[in-house]
């Protein structure tokens, strides 16, 4: 552990095939970790806490997937809408190298907060978002969240903020629903319009076909009937005919 500096965060180098990822450590003595906790901008660790068993220095390693979150982690029912991180504790006690040696931490008194960077989420109501904790085994624990980018929690592990995909369902079904309606109704529309021209048109034939009707017979006069112009017959008076009776 010479090459980390106790009480910095460092981040660590990785393959090339693991672009995306991000991994962070912290070296620090357990007096440290009693006394100032760990505050980050990935993770919260307040004062009064020690390690179990108890141990003279410690590594905290801190991991962000990245865009590997959903390849590696499935929840039936949800859907990430942030990258899984977490942390774990190793013994530290060999200064020269790193142990695979886990340990926990005694957080009875206060919670431990992870913080995610982004959220990607439309509807921000922290009320409809869950937080993941995936544990050993394919374990996976779920409990509400006080703030969207926030889990809290007491133990480690690898945590992300999901919503339920039905509500998400709900969603797409709702917004094409709408689509669906307003389409619809200018669909109405343009059918009542094309009514109209229609029936405009149906009534300017209709006079024409007088009109030319009246050319060929007897001259028609025009009239206004209703804002429209309408052929119209003159009146022509029939003469009398007187009837003779003959009597024999």
């Amino acid at each position: 552990m010479a090459q980390y500096q106790t009480g910095s965060l460092t981040q660590v180098s990785l393959p090339f095939n693991f672009s995306g990822m991000n991994v962070f450590v912290i070296a620090l003595r357990s007096g440290s970790l009693w006394s100032k906790g760990i505050n980050s901008s990935f993770i919260e660790i307040l004062s009064k806490v020690m390690t179990l068993p108890y141990l003279k220095r410690l590594v905290v390693v801190y991991h962000n997937l990245g865009k590997w979150s959903s390849k590696y982690s499935k929840v039936p029912g949800y859907s990430l809408v942030s990258p899984v991180v977490g942390f774990n504790v190793y013994d530290s006690s060999n200064t020269t190298t790193l142990s695979n040696k886990k340990v926990t931490l005694n957080t009875t008194s206060e919670p431990i907060s992870i913080y995610f960077s982004y959220v990607e989420a439309e509807d921000k109501n922290v009320t409809k978002f869950k937080c993941i904790k995936f544990g050993g085994g394919g374990l996976v624990k779920i409990n509400n969240t006080t703030k969207m980018n926030v889990c809290v929690t007491k133990t480690l592990g690898s945590f992300s903020v999901a919503a339920s995909s039905m509500a998400k369902k709900k969603r797409r079904i709702w917004k094409w629903w709408v689509i669906g309606f307003v389409a619809g109704g200018v669909g109405v529309v343009v059918l009542v319009l094309a009514g109209v021209a229609i029936v405009n048109t149906w009534k300017r034939k209709k006079i024409k076909t007088m009109e030319k009707e009246s050319e060929t017979g007897m001259t028609l006069d025009t009239v206004w009937v209703g804002g429209d112009k309408m052929p119209s017959a003159s009146m022509i008076r029939t003469q009398p005919i007187l009837e003779h009776d003959y009597v024999s």
